[in-house]
């Protein structure tokens, strides 16, 4: 009997060494093995779109990387402020940035920061849509109502957002384009707080992403009246909400992609992990499939050159509009980005 529990406490035993040395292999296999905590700037504030997700990616990539990856939150300038911190750092792989493609494509043309895509690695997570979103104590029932509003009183309807280039500046600018309203801009440093202010009443309307008004439309804090996608959006305990093509059909509206990045100067093999982890780790994340879902985002990983075709159809319409709109220091040209035919 004693033989017979000492033989299966040794196969135990060695069947643990397996498991660990192939865990060991596992990390082996990856080109780069960093030894010492990777930090990832967020360059907006706590509880917004960017922040929620990047804290999802940073667990699942902790355990493969062998080392703690540390969020550090820092608004301001939207999200240039952040980014620049991350291109003054040294490019040596333990210092990134995270946000919205977008947003890091069209700084040089808004002015904030010089610098574009071609700077950069993309390592893109989830894609993202905007709601047109009122208080519920607003007398607004639909988005045609709200409409009709925007036109009586020119200027005076207020709309929250996380500030210029903002995704919810996007999306309230797409709206100018096509319809010619006026609106009371008031900027917040991310979209979480632009979303709170529409729920205290600070604001009428915030024009913010989906996952960071979920938790309050599903609280009854906030009434959906539309969607800046060509389909209606099915919000988890919500309900659906309607595509804003219904009263724009003409407003062409492309996924908004979410993601992490670093210079693309940093070591060969700190960027071919990555690629590695985005190909194997990232897209087979039940927790990530499942913060998609529940927040009434897209789930779409990519990296590479993919992902910067992923990223050009929303930069290019967001870039013109507010080339259009004479809120841009330069044409979209300059940094090789065409007029949408």
């Amino acid at each position: 009997m004693i033989k017979k529990l000492t033989l299966i406490l040794v196969l135990l035993a060695l069947t643990g060494l397996i498991f660990a040395t192939g865990t060991s292999e596992k990390k082996e296999q990856l080109p780069w093995k960093p030894t010492k905590p990777i930090q990832i700037i967020v360059p907006w504030s706590a509880g917004g779109s960017t922040d929620q997700v990047t804290r999802v990616v940073a667990g699942e990539l902790e355990d493969h990387l062998g080392q703690k990856i540390v969020i550090v939150n820092q608004p301001g300038a939207s999200g240039s402020v952040g980014t620049k911190s991350c291109l003054d750092a040294p490019h040596d792989g333990y210092t990134w940035a995270a946000g919205a493609a977008a947003d890091l494509g069209g700084y040089k043309v808004l002015g904030f920061l010089d610098t574009t895509l071609k700077d950069w690695e993309l390592y893109l997570d989830v894609a993202n849509v905007a709601v047109v979103s009122v208080n519920p104590k607003t007398p607004y029932k639909t988005f045609d109502d709200l409409l009709k509003a925007f036109k009586e009183k020119p200027g005076q309807i207020s709309v929250a957002t996380a500030g210029q280039s903002s995704a919810g500046h996007n999306a309230i600018e797409a709206i100018r384009k096509f319809t010619g309203i006026e609106y009371k801009h008031v900027t917040y440093d991310g979209g979480n707080p632009a979303v709170i202010a529409a729920v205290a009443g600070e604001t009428e309307v915030v024009t913010q992403l989906a996952v960071e008004q979920a938790d309050m439309l599903r609280g009854k804090k906030l009434r959906a009246l539309a969607v800046l996608s060509p389909k209606a959006l099915e919000l988890k305990g919500y309900g659906s909400i309607p595509s804003i093509n219904k009263w724009i059909p003409k407003l062409v509206t492309a996924p908004n992609y979410f993601g992490i990045w670093i210079p693309k100067d940093a070591p060969k093999e700190v960027i071919e992990t990555f690629g590695i982890l985005w190909d194997t780790v990232i897209p087979n994340s039940q927790k990530l499939k499942d913060y998609a879902a529940e927040r009434g985002a897209v789930f779409d990983p990519s990296w590479g050159d993919k992902a910067k075709e992923n990223v050009f159809p929303f930069l290019q319409q967001v870039l013109w509009v507010y080339y259009d709109a004479g809120k841009a220091k330069m044409s979209p040209e300059v940094i090789g980005v065409p007029r949408p035919q």
